[in-house]
Formats: structure tokens, C-alpha cells, sequence
């Protein structure tokens, strides 16, 4: 301490001046800001993980049926690649319309219920 010190200066440097109070004043209003700051973008990371879960949960089920929907797509294009062709349509008449060629002898086996 300064030896030309009055006992004024001596009280007054007990206690923090005006100048340093106001530094803590700011220093609490910038960490409340940050505070509040990180709450809203935890609040908002939150959210839009929810959301993005929910979204994924209908995406995955739009593409299975898209795959579902695929699958049938190829079978009846299978299915429409074989009525082109005249084998097949003649195996169709015989199962399900009993028609047979001229001159063929249609053959029947019958259950005996085992």
C-alpha cells in the first residue's frame, strides 16, 4: 500500500468500486443469455429429433410398400409376357375351362378322400 494513503482510500478499497460491480452485472446478464441460448436450441434439437424419427418410421413403411407394390408390378408383368404365348393359353383352357384339343383325351384322377 501507498505510505501517503489516506484512511478514506483505505475504507473505500474494502469494499468493490462501482466499476466492478457493473463487470459482474454484465457478465451475469451474458451468461443468463447463454444459458437461455443453449435451452432453446436444446429444446429445438429435442424437437426436431422427434420429428425426424417420426419421419423416418413413415418413410420406411412407404418404401416396403413400394417394394410390396414392385413385387406385384413384376408378377403380373410375368404373368402378362406368358398369355403371349399360345402354349400357356392352351394350358389355361384345359384347367380352368375343361376345353380340349380335338382328338385328346382329357384324363381325371379322382380323391378317395385320404
Amino acid at each position: 500500500m501507498n505510505r501517503f494513503a489516506t484512511t478514506e482510500e483505505t475504507v473505500s478499497s474494502s469494499r468493490p468500486p462501482a466499476k466492478t460491480a457493473g463487470v459482474r452485472r454484465r457478465k451475469i446478464m451474458w451468461m443468463t443469455t447463454v444459458v437461455l441460448f443453449f435451452a432453446w436450441a436444446g429444446y429445438i434439437f429435442v424437437a426436431q429429433s422427434a420429428a425426424i424419427s417420426d419421419k423416418s418410421g413413415a418413410l420406411a413403411r412407404k418404401q416396403e410398400a413400394k417394394a410390396g407394390a414392385d413385387q406385384s408390378l413384376n408378377q403380373l408383368k410375368y404373368e402378362v409376357s406368358r398369355l403371349g404365348d399360345n402354349e400357356y393359353i392352351g394350358e389355361l383352357a384345359r384347367k380352368r375351362y375343361n376345353m380340349y384339343k380335338p382328338g385328346e383325351v382329357p384324363i381325371r384322377v379322382e380323391d378317395n378322400g385320404q
